[in-house]
């Protein structure tokens, strides 16, 4: 779930910061900051499921405002699957979600 969680981070920060122009943001780029697997796998051993979403949540929070926010066609969807994110109680929850969450981050990119 480790690298679940750090892919939906990356393809958010991706989203928002990558530019052709640039070079890519890779998984140990400075901005992926507290969203990295070890950070990801002590949150899930400590069944911490609001630190996973609030660490989530940040770079949703980005990925949402590269796309124009919630009135484009794009924000909208992103937003829905971001609540249903914050709205999931369990890790089991969190995976179920985390899994749209990047399928529908990499479509977007």
């Amino acid at each position: 779930m480790e690298l679940l969680l750090e892919t939906v981070a990356l393809y958010s920060l991706k989203l928002a910061y990558e530019t052709e122009a640039h070079s890519p943001i890779l998984r140990d780029d400075p901005l992926m900051g507290g969203c990295d697997r070890e950070v990801f796998g002590l949150l899930i051993r400590r069944g911490d499921v609001s630190g996973i979403q609030g660490e989530i949540g940040r770079c949703l929070d980005l990925a949402l405002a590269a796309v124009g926010g919630v009135d484009t066609v794009l924000g909208c969807e992103l937003h829905r699957l971001a609540k249903n994110f914050g709205a999931a109680e369990t890790t089991d929850g969190l995976y179920a979600q985390a899994i749209l969450l990047k399928d529908y981050l990499r479509d977007v990119l």
